[in-house]
């Protein structure tokens, strides 16, 4: 069989594929416009369109033809059904009619794996319309407002940023606006996909998963908040004291999926160091909950992480860290690096964690750091953390969670201290 035939034939039979799964889930619904076999003729007029356009040259005519014929079927259908007494009003279908068409055309005109995959999202979502629903009756104006901040400052101010860096005097010229907003894109991304699983699983959520969610959304705020509650006695402290190990210890998988964004070519390098001090925290965490029984453990309501004021004030603080950074390292060489690493991992580890990925990322023939001096600031910062949350828990949450965490992040402390001293160079 010639090539273009064997290529128009497996292009026919994908769209056939496509229109029967859409299909298939349209006759369960009893959808009366298109069904089982309506869809997979949909979206063979589509291929067949298509391929008519391409060997006769007509620069989209035919295809563009077809697609309104379509919308004239679909049209008159909706004419005939609203005679009905039950007319269901809705366009649902209508327009999976349209997107299958398109579908199929372009399996002939554009990728086939770009079609497939809307093929498959046009069947999925049809699918889960009752789940899907019952999503957006769970969030509320917050939760909305959250998910539109995020999507201004990542669609909107992004884009309009210059990705540049300027020729000025160190460390100046470390500062690229359209990176620096870039982290923080990134930074809030994580922090909302933290939020909004607290939002649908966290109400009920037991120990494992109110640290699971703590440490996605903030670990420090975790801290914080499980501390209040000891003092207060809404929460035993070795519940509080396992659920700030759990949050702490996630935080590290925010290390390093943050170090895998930010500079993926030396993610292998950079992460074992760092995902074996988190080792040790694993370790602490599973003996801990072994020797806690299963109580309530709601998460702490959480602050939305999307706020403009947050972002602008995490902007400033990333911006900082990679001055102090490159001026440490422009003028000091290597000493005070970790002096730096320290006090900037006291409150916050993604701002040092993603400012020293990318001066990892930019080399050290560039003005960058190297790859030992990168994870080792980083697991610097990790372990200044763990003291800061330690100190602030002692002070909110009394002698006896202090007591109960100083044997629980002894464990990833010291495990981070040898990894500095003992993981070669």
């Amino acid at each position: 069989m010639p090539e273009p035939e064997r290529l128009l034939f497996e292009q026919l039979g994908i769209a056939l594929s496509l229109g029967a799964l859409v299909g298939l889930q349209r006759e369960r619904a009893e959808s009366v416009i298109a069904g089982l076999r309506t869809f997979p003729l949909i979206t063979l007029f589509g291929t067949v369109a298509a391929a008519l356009d391409v060997s006769h040259d007509a620069h989209g005519w035919i295809i563009a033809a077809g697609f309104l014929a379509l919308v004239a079927l679909v049209a008159a259908a909706n004419l005939y059904q609203l005679r009905q007494p039950k007319f269901d009003f809705g366009m649902t279908t209508e327009i999976a009619v349209l997107v299958m068409y398109a579908v199929g055309a372009y399996l002939v005109m554009g990728t086939r794996v770009v079609g497939v995959a809307v093929g498959a999202i046009v069947a999925v979502l049809l699918q889960f319309k009752p789940e899907l629903h019952g999503i957006a009756a769970r969030l509320g104006d917050q939760d909305v407002r959250a998910i539109m901040t995020f999507v201004l400052i990542t669609c909107i101010v992004l884009p309009v940023l210059p990705n540049t860096t300027y020729d000025v005097v160190p460390p100046l010229n470390v500062l690229n606006p359209f990176e620096i907003w870039l982290m923080v894109v990134l930074m809030v991304g994580i922090g909302l996909s933290g939020y909004l699983s607290y939002k649908f699983f966290g109400r009920n959520a037991g120990i494992l998963l109110g640290g699971l969610l703590g440490g996605a959304v903030s670990s420090t705020a975790t801290t914080l908040s499980y501390a209040k509650r000891t003092r207060s006695d809404h929460c035993s402290v070795r519940t509080s004291a396992l659920v700030i190990v759990i949050a702490s210890t996630v935080s590290f998988v925010r290390v390093l999926i943050e170090i895998f964004m930010v500079a993926p070519q030396h993610f292998v390098m950079l992460a074992p160091p760092v995902a074996i001090t988190m080792g040790g925290g694993v370790l602490v965490a599973a003996m801990a909950w072994l020797r806690v029984q299963q109580e309530p453990a709601e998460p702490p309501a959480q602050k939305n992480p999307t706020e403009l004021r947050f972002a602008l004030l995490f902007a400033v603080l990333y911006a900082g860290v990679l001055m102090a950074l490159s001026a440490t390292m422009t003028y000091l060489g290597g000493q005070g690096l970790y002096v730096i690493a320290a006090l900037s991992g006291l409150t916050d580890m993604d701002a040092v964690t993603l400012s020293t990925a990318r001066m990892v990322r930019l080399g050290s023939d560039s003005g960058g750091l190297p790859v030992v001096d990168g994870w080792r600031v980083i697991i610097i910062a990790s372990l200044a953390n763990l003291v800061f949350k330690w100190l602030m828990a002692a002070a909110v949450g009394g002698p006896a969670l202090w007591r109960q965490l100083a044997r629980l992040f002894a464990v990833p402390f010291a495990v981070g201290c040898l990894v500095l001293l003992l993981w070669p160079a």
